[in-house]
Formats: structure tokens, C-alpha cells, sequence
């Protein structure tokens, strides 16, 4: 099985702030997750990352917020973009 592009979006909202998904199923984990799901979720503003999510190959399932980085436990498709949603909520309030 090859690759499969799942969902790419990109938004630019009112204020000028970018959200975008980029969401690939995988034949096999990518070295450091257990799923199969490759991502790349953002949300920033001027050239500035706010909120990401990814599992870059090596570091595994992980997010930034707010300029840190910090481990992230992922469990489905659904929870990803409900989390990845969430985070940027709570930073446009």
C-alpha cells in the first residue's frame, strides 16, 4: 500500500492567522510513532508557529504550544484534530 493523502487544508482567518492540516494514512508507523497516520497540523501568525502538532520521523507524536515542545499521546484521527482544535481555542480567545 502507498501513501494515502487523508486531508490538506490550509484557512486563513480574518485576522490574517493560518490553519492548516496536511494528513497521511501510512503503510507502517513512522520511526517514532505506532500508528499509521503521518500529520503535520499548524495554526500562527505572523511567521510565527502558535499551535503545531506532528510526528516528525525520529521525534515520534509531539506538539508545540506557545514555542514549547512537549510529547503528545495520540490515539485516533479524531482526537488529533479535536485537540489540535482546542489549542487553538484557547489561544483566540
Amino acid at each position: 500500500m502507498d501513501a494515502v493523502l487523508l486531508e490538506r487544508s490550509k484557512t486563513v482567518l480574518p485576522d490574517g492567522s493560518i490553519v492548516e492540516i496536511v494528513l497521511w494514512q501510512v503503510p507502517e508507523p513512522v520511526p517514532g510513532s505506532t500508528h499509521l497516520f503521518k500529520y503535520r497540523l499548524f495554526y500562527g501568525r505572523d511567521g510565527r508557529r502558535i499551535v503545531g502538532f506532528d510526528n516528525e520521523r525520529g521525534k515520534g507524536d509531539h506538539c508545540h504550544l506557545d514555542g514549547r515542545e512537549r510529547p503528545y499521546a495520540f490515539s485516533t484521527v479524531a482526537a488529533l484534530l479535536e485537540d489540535f482544535r482546542a489549542e487553538i481555542a484557547k489561544r483566540r480567545r
